[in-house]
């Protein structure tokens, strides 16, 4: 079983290897279940935290060519970059939305819902939706002292190409 976490990691982080993780998940007939009910089960038998049960069944997944690498359980990609600037966090959304004020489109997909700010006290978010069905998701928090990262996330492609195509353009856009 190909796996994007070492083995040494997977023993560290379940107490298992990755053998036992994939005999146990055929023993419960984990292919015909869907991801929500698998990590459900691992959770139920065995004291592995969320996360760890994540990642097993994710790692699952593609072992048994249910979603590639990227795919989220829905079928979806999502994309992620991020940029380290300099002041706070209120500083950063205040550049975040003077370089997005005038967009009604990105990379020649329109904006389909009017961007929604939120904050809490140590983040900032911007979010709206494009006319493709994929949505726009900044992050905004402290760094370190004076510094900020803003990351934009891209969640609901349809593709592996939507993905690379996006990580150009938000990475030029951030420049």
């Amino acid at each position: 079983m190909q796996t994007t976490l070492s083995a040494e990691a997977v023993v560290t982080g379940t107490g298992q290897p990755w053998s036992f993780w994939l005999n146990w998940l055929n023993d419960i007939n984990a292919s015909a279940l869907v991801h929500k009910d698998i990590v459900s089960a691992l959770l139920a038998e065995h004291k592995i935290s969320h996360w760890w049960a994540q990642m097993l069944v994710v790692q699952y997944e593609q072992a048994i060519g249910r979603r590639v690498p990227g795919q989220d359980c829905s079928g979806r990609f999502s994309v992620s970059v991020s940029k380290t600037l300099v002041g706070s966090v209120d500083d950063a959304l205040a550049f975040w939305q003077q370089l997005v004020a005038n967009a009604d489109e990105f990379s020649g997909v329109v904006v389909s819902s009017t961007p929604v700010v939120s904050q809490t006290e140590k983040w900032r978010y911007w979010r709206c939706n494009l006319a493709d069905g994929s949505r726009v998701n900044v992050n905004i928090s402290q760094k370190a002292s004076g510094k900020t990262s803003l990351s934009i996330q891209q969640e609901k492609l349809e593709s592996t190409e939507q993905v690379e195509h996006w990580r150009s353009y938000w990475k030029a856009y951030l420049k």
